[in-house]
């Protein structure tokens, strides 16, 4: 039997078209391992990251396995003079997630979501599927219809 995650089940409730990936039963750990185990190029696949800004506003942005969040961008790009990276203790009880399993859909609250522009050159995207080992990959169209994202350019260069 396959394992649904909620996330899954948040996208099939709202008829989402998606597809899920496993590496559960791998050893990939980082997201570009993950990419490799599901033959996927890292720059299809994303890694969900929670940020604090100064003024305390919490902020998700979402980018390319491969890549590194720039926080002056990432700040720029939500209208904040700073944000930092959440303490990994905060996240659990703050999104409901687990490090590694962190997902932009189904957090405990909604919090305002930009994803890197690189998701537009991609036919899909690939990021967790509030679980560690399972994964959804979905249009930006699909996306869309079941969470609230802008797109900016937010990585390094």
């Amino acid at each position: 039997m396959e394992i649904k995650t909620n996330v899954m089940r948040i996208l099939d409730k709202k008829k989402i078209v998606y597809e899920s990936h496993c590496y559960a039963d791998t050893a990939a750990v980082s997201g570009v391992e993950v990419a490799r185990v599901l033959g996927q190029e890292p720059a299809q696949v994303f890694k969900t990251l929670v940020t604090v800004s100064a003024s305390g506003a919490y902020y998700v942005f979402v980018i390319p396995v491969a890549a590194e969040l720039d926080l002056k961008k990432a700040a720029k790009s939500v209208g904040e003079k700073s944000v930092k990276m959440l303490p990994q203790k905060e996240l659990l009880p703050l999104t409901g997630y687990v490090h590694g399993g962190c997902s932009p859909i189904g957090m405990k609250k909604a919090f305002r979501t930009v994803i890197d522009a690189s998701a537009e050159m991609q036919e899909t995207i690939i990021f967790s599927a509030g679980k560690t080992g399972y994964q959804v990959e979905l249009t930006l169209a699909e996306l869309a219809k079941v969470l609230r994202f802008s797109t900016a350019e937010i990585t390094a260069e």
